[in-house]
C-alpha cells in the first residue's frame, strides 16, 4: 500500500507564498478564512441534475459528503460535470452521446483536480455511463477518493406484480403485437420509476455499483441501498470522513485498490448475478487508468468459472432493494470467496482487505441470491463469442436465456434507424439474425445502446425466436438472443462488414461460438474487395474528436494511454 502519511498536500501549492497572494483572495472570496486553507481542499463531484432521476438527489449527498469532510478536518469544494441520461437518449441518435459521456466526465473530473490541486475526492455517479467515468477519474488521478453510487429507485407496482423501466420498454412491443392496450401502458408508464434512483434491476448502473465495491473503490453496502434510503445521508458522511482521514493519516490510493486480481473479482461479480454486458467494457477502461491491459478474453476467463447465483432482473426475478434486504453486495461477495471464485485478498478504500470487509455478511438466502453449491448455472450469466464473424470477441448475456443456440439468415440493416423500422412493422420472421452494423465506437461514433430494438422484439414475443447482432452496445436490460460489441467494428473492416443478406450464421453459445457459415475463400474475397460504408452526415464537434481518438471495445473503446502520474514534474527550463 502507498505511504500517504506524510505526503506533501497537492493543494498547497495553490495557498502558500507570496505570489499566491490572489490565489488566496479568489478563496475568501468564497467565504474561506486562514483556517480552512490551512487544511486538506478535498473536492466533491456529482452528476447532479435534472436530466434523469438517476442523479436527482445526488446533491443531498454531495452536501452530506462535505458534512463528513469537514468533520473529517478537510475543507470541501463541491463541483458538477454533465451526464447524459441513457434512458431519454435511447432509440434516436441522441445514444450516440451516452459513451462518449463516459470519456468527457471523466476528463472533466481530471480538469478540476489537476487545475485546483485538490487533495483528495469523493466522487458521486447515479446513471450508467458516469459511474465507471467517475472511476475512471478516480483511478486516473490517484489522490485519496471515494465512489458513492447515488443508489436505485425503489421497483413500481402493477397489476399485483413488481415492474420497472423495463416492463415499460417491453410493453410498448405488447402494443404492437395487439398483447396489451395502449390505454393500460399509458397506466403502467405511469406506475414504472415511482421513485428518484436508478433502474433498479442488475442492469449496467446496479452492476457497476456492485464492481466499485468489489473494486475496494467504494465503501461495502453502498451499492445496493436504494436511492430513496435514509441512510444514505450517513453513508455520504462517512464517506467524506474517510477521504479525510486518508489524506491526512494515510491509507490507500486507488491504485492500491485496482489491480489483475480486484479487476478479476469484479468480472466474477458481474457474472455471478448476471450482471450488464457493459462492464465488460468499462472495466478495461478502469484497468488502462492503472496502465492495466485488461481485454475482453481476460472478461471471458472469469466469466467462465464464475457460477450464476443472482436471480436478478432481467434474467431473473429480483431487484437491488431485495438484494440490500438480504445483507447487499457484501452477501454475494463472502459466497464467491467461500467457493473460491472471488480472492479476497484484494485491497479496499478502508484500508481492510475485502474478505475483512464482508466477514460479518450473512449467508445467501436461497432465493434471491443462491449458494455457488446450488448455482442457478455453473457458469456467468455473461459469456464471450468468437469465431469469424468476431475475431476479437462478443458479448452475450445469458441469464435467463432457454435457447442457447441459433442458426439463421442475416437480415442485414446498416443502422439502428433501419432496423427499428422493420422491426415496429414486423418486417422480420422467426429465425432470423437481424444485423445492425456500423453502429460501434467509431462507425456510430459512440456506439449506441440497443435496448429500444430487443425490448421491441422481447414484447413482439420473438425474444428467443431470432438473434440480434451489432457491433454496438446492449443495455444491462435487454434480454434475449442479443450479440454485441462485436470486434473488430464493421466500419474498420470488421466482418461484420461483410455480411450480405441471406448469409447464413450460427451462433452457439454452449461452444461460444459465433459464425459465418462460408467458405473460407468466399469470405477473403469479400474482404478484398471491402469498402466502408460511407458515413451519411459530416461529423463535427464532440462526434468528430472522439471517432478520431477511440478505439476496439474489446479494448474498452479507451480515447487515451494510461497510468499518467500527477502531479506532472517538469523540469526548469
Amino acid at each position: 500500500m502507498t505511504d500517504t502519511k506524510n505526503a506533501p498536500l497537492r493543494s498547497r501549492i495553490t495557498v502558500e507564498g507570496l505570489d499566491r497572494t490572489p490565489h488566496r483572495a479568489f478563496m475568501r472570496g468564497m467565504g474561506l478564512d486562514d483556517a480552512a486553507m490551512a487544511k486538506p481542499i478535498i473536492g466533491v463531484v456529482t452528476t447532479f441534475g435534472e436530466i434523469t432521476p438517476c442523479n436527482g438527489n445526488l446533491d443531498i449527498q454531495a452536501r452530506d459528503a462535505s458534512q463528513g469532510i469537514s468533520e473529517g478536518g478537510g475543507t470541501p469544494r463541491n463541483f458538477t460535470t454533465i451526464s447524459v441520461s441513457d434512458g431519454i437518449s435511447m432509440n434516436h441518435q441522441g445514444m450516440k452521446c451516452s459513451l462518449m459521456s463516459r470519456e468527457l466526465i471523466a476528463d472533466s473530473v481530471e480538469l478540476v483536480m489537476r487545475g485546483h490541486a485538490y487533495d483528495g475526492l469523493v466522487a458521486f455517479g447515479g446513471c450508467d455511463k458516469n459511474l465507471p467515468a467517475m472511476m475512471m477519474a478516480i483511478v486516473r488521478m490517484n489522490a485519496p477518493a471515494a465512489f458513492v453510487f447515488g443508489g436505485a429507485a425503489l421497483v413500481g407496482e402493477w397489476e399485483g406484480g413488481d415492474v420497472s423501466i423495463l416492463t415499460a420498454y417491453e410493453g410498448a412491443g405488447k402494443v404492437m403485437t395487439g398483447e396489451m392496450k395502449e390505454e393500460d401502458l399509458a397506466k403502467l408508464e405511469r406506475v414504472a420509476l415511482p421513485t428518484i434512483g436508478s433502474c433498479p434491476g442488475q442492469f449496467t448502473a446496479n452492476t457497476m455499483a456492485m464492481v466499485s465495491e468489489v473494486l475496494g473503490l467504494a465503501p461495502m453496502g453502498s451499492a445496493m441501498l436504494p436511492a430513496v434510503h435514509p441512510d444514505r445521508r450517513g453513508l455520504a458522511r462517512r464517506a467524506g470522513r474517510l477521504v479525510a482521514d486518508i489524506v491526512l493519516n494515510g491509507g490507500p490510493l486507488p491504485r492500491d485498490c485496482i489491480t489483475r486480481t480486484s479487476l478479476e473479482n469484479a468480472c466474477a461479480i458481474v457474472a455471478a448475478t448476471g450482471g450488464s454486458t457493459n462492464a465488460a467494457l468499462h472495466l478495461p477502461a478502469i484497468a488502462n487508468e492503472a496502465g492495466i491491459r485488461f481485454t475482453l478474453e481476460d472478461a471471458a476467463a472469469v466469466f467462465e468459472r464464475t457460477p450464476l447465483i443472482g436471480n436478478l432482473q432481467p434474467g431473473g426475478k429480483y431487484f437491488a432493494q431485495h438484494v440490500h434486504r438480504i445483507g447487499g453486495t457484501a452477501v454475494i461477495v463472502k459466497e464467491l470467496i467461500r467457493g473460491g471464485v472471488i480472492d479476497g485478498s484484494t485491497l479496499t478504500v478502508t484500508g481492510r482487505t475485502l474478505a475483512e470487509e464482508v466477514a460479518d455478511a450473512p449467508a445467501p438466502d436461497g432465493e434471491i441470491i443462491r449458494s455457488v453449491d446450488d448455482p442457478i448455472s455453473p457458469w456467468g450469466g455473461v459469456i464471450v463469442l468468437k469465431g469469424n464473424l468476431a475475431p476479437d470477441g462478443a458479448l452475450i448475456k445469458v441469464a435467463g436465456l432457454r435457447v442457447l443456440t441459433h442458426e439463421g439468415p442475416a437480415r442485414i440493416f446498416e443502422s439502428e434507424e433501419q432496423a427499428m423500422k422493420a422491426i415496429r412493422a414486423r418486417a422480420y420472421k422467426e429465425g432470423d439474425v437481424i444485423i445492425i452494423r456500423n453502429e460501434g465506437p467509431k462507425g456510430g461514433p459512440g456506439m449506441r445502446e440497443m435496448l429500444g430494438p430487443t425490448a421491441v422484439i422481447y414484447g413482439q414475443g420473438m425474444g428467443e425466436k431470432v438473434a440480434l447482432i451489432t457491433d454496438g452496445r446492449f443495455s444491462g436490460a435487454s434480454r434475449g438472443m442479443c450479440i454485441g460489441y462485436v470486434s473488430p467494428e464493421a466500419a474498420v473492416g470488421g466482418p461484420l462488414g461483410l455480411v450480405r443478406e441471406g448469409d447464413p450464421i450460427r451462433v452457439d453459445c454452449n461452444a461460444r461460438t459465433m459464425e459465418l457459415l462460408l467458405p473460407e475463400a468466399e469470405i477473403a474475397a469479400r474482404k478484398a474487395a471491402f469498402t466502408p460504408l460511407p458515413r451519411p452526415y459530416r461529423l463535427s464537434g464532440a462526434m468528430q474528436k472522439y471517432a478520431a481518438q477511440v478505439g476496439s471495445a474489446h479494448l474498452g473503446a479507451l480515447t487515451h494511454d494510461g497510468n499518467a502520474e500527477w502531479p506532472l514534474e517538469v523540469p526548469d527550463a
